[in-house]
């Protein structure tokens, strides 16, 4: 499994209702957080390594009422601390 982040900008007022449609129909996705700035949401999401994730984004995510825009981090390797 490979994880991508992906930043969603949504139309006004969808914010929470987009990201409990997520969170209810996108099983990919691991962690939906809303953000300050330029987006509402940032999802995390585990896709399979043979998995298109442009097509992903596209077919999966754009697609969900309420959402006006988004923009996608492909990640390299995971760091932690051990801390919690």
């Amino acid at each position: 499994m490979r994880a991508i982040f992906v930043m969603i900008k949504c139309e006004m007022g969808q914010a929470y209702r987009v990201a409990r449609e997520m969170a209810d129909g996108v099983e990919e996705l691991s962690e939906m957080h809303s953000i300050s700035g330029q987006y509402d949401l940032m999802g995390k999401f585990y896709l399979e390594p043979d998995q298109d994730i442009g097509l992903f984004v596209v077919e999966r995510l754009q697609t969900v009422p309420g959402v006006k825009d988004t923009y996608t981090l492909q990640t390299f390797n995971a760091f932690s601390s051990g801390r919690k």
